[in-house]
């Protein structure tokens, strides 16, 4: 699986640049809304040094991963505990991370840290239809969009930012991301514009249909 980084631009609104909290809108070509985006702003200026990031949980529960995008700060400790009755075989070959749980249940006796910027899709070697991706981000500043395309990222006053946006189906490559300046108070917005690729998942075949050979 190809997963290219970052955004685009082709429509770019900035209501206010003083800001605390940033909303980010984020819509495909057409202008419809983009659900599960992840959305960042990374500071200009160097960081100051940051609290490590704290452990999360990605479960596997009905053989699905729950949830299906998670955005999280490079050196993130990842686990993935497995709830169901059978085993899973969780793995990854993207390059900002490439691992694999062999055949377990419960609870694996080891967390992944992700530690490299960029989008890790994870997938079942034994049900096809488990898909799930990690966006990592060089940044504690990060959201999800909703239904309606956007995010809201809580940021300190304390100069500029670079907002940057990723979806599974981002088609191309386009570095340009916008800058915003924060200072104390006010409330900023900015839209973002993304073209996407059609849309494929391996569809879950129903138990019993015949058609599932192994694992359901």
């Amino acid at each position: 699986m190809n997963s290219k980084m970052l955004v685009l631009l082709a429509g770019l609104a900035l209501s206010m640049a003083h800001a605390e909290t940033i909303t980010v809108q984020v819509l495909d070509s057409e202008g419809g809304p983009v659900a599960d985006a992840a959305v960042y702003a990374k500071p200009v200026a160097a960081m100051a040094a940051q609290a490590k990031p704290q452990p999360i949980i990605i479960d596997q529960i009905d053989k699905e991963f729950i949830k299906h995008l998670t955005v999280v700060q490079t050196g993130t400790a990842v686990s993935f505990p497995n709830h169901d009755k059978i085993r899973h075989h969780v793995y990854s070959f993207s390059a900002a991370k490439v691992f694999e749980l062999p055949l377990y249940a419960g609870i694996p006796p080891e967390p992944v840290v992700f530690d490299k910027v960029g989008a890790v899709a994870l997938g079942c070697n034994i049900h096809d239809w488990m898909s799930a991706y990690i966006y990592v981000v060089d940044s504690p500043y990060f959201a999800v969009t909703d239904q309606a395309g956007r995010a809201q990222l809580n940021v300190p006053a304390s100069g500029g930012y670079v907002i940057g946006a990723w979806h599974r189906h981002l088609k191309g490559l386009q570095p340009r991301q916008p800058k915003i300046n924060v200072a104390a108070g006010g409330t900023a917005e900015l839209a973002l514009t993304m073209q996407l690729k059609r849309k494929s998942r391996p569809i879950r075949l129903p138990a019993g249909s015949g058609l599932a050979i192994g694992y359901r």
